[in-house]
């Protein structure tokens, strides 16, 4: 039977491993797809440290069980700032777009080598 740590630890890696992987393309889109979803990796992953309970109140009072309130106000907040730094973003890669012509991120494309054999007409 597999446990509810395991999968919760599965989902996290398989969001980090595809952000890296995102990452690591050279299109912009992908660029900002990968960062959204490690954003989203470090959400869920400061949401588990929590360990959240049930039936148990999230503030200090007399009972036995409690529930941590500071990973949820962090996950809160940091939803927030990921949107807003997802927008900037955005932002930045549609004026690079609109700048350079091409979505690559070094602003090349591939077809564009020096020794291109094609650009070597003869007229």
């Amino acid at each position: 039977m597999i446990s509810l740590e395991l999968l919760i630890a599965s989902g996290i890696g398989l969001l980090v491993a595809s952000g890296v992987y995102l990452l690591l393309r050279a299109r912009t889109f992908a660029v900002v797809l990968g960062l959204v979803m490690i954003g989203y990796a470090v959400n869920l992953f400061l949401f588990t440290t929590g360990s959240v309970q049930l039936n148990a109140p999230a503030i200090l009072t007399e009972a036995t069980h409690i529930t941590d309130p500071l990973p949820q106000a962090l996950v809160l907040t940091a939803i927030v700032i990921g949107f807003a730094t997802t927008a900037f973003i955005v932002q930045l890669a549609l004026r690079s777009r609109y700048e350079s012509g091409t979505d690559h991120v070094d602003s090349k494309e591939i077809a564009e080598l020096p020794n291109d054999p094609s650009e070597d007409k003869v007229q």
